[in-house]
């Protein structure tokens, strides 16, 4: 079973945003709000940026960091 910041990977996208108290978040931001940790970093409005715009390169070592999750060990 997956659950976290990865989602639940069980095909119902509707509970894809589940906190760790088990709450089904509507927003993003929300979502990943619940998983921060106090104090280490700011809390995220509603908006939230497109990390890729902030750091150059970082979409094309994103995608081959995330390739794992879409390979055989996650079929």
């Amino acid at each position: 079973q997956v659950r976290g910041l990865c989602g639940t990977f069980n095909g119902d996208q509707r509970d894809e945003f589940t906190t760790p108290e088990g709450d089904v978040e509507a927003g993003v931001a929300a979502f990943a709000n619940a998983f921060r940790a106090a104090g280490a970093c700011p809390a995220l409005g509603p908006g939230v940026p497109d990390p890729c715009h902030g750091f150059p390169g970082s979409r094309e070592r994103a995608e081959a960091a995330c390739a794992a999750l879409m390979g055989p060990a996650f079929q």
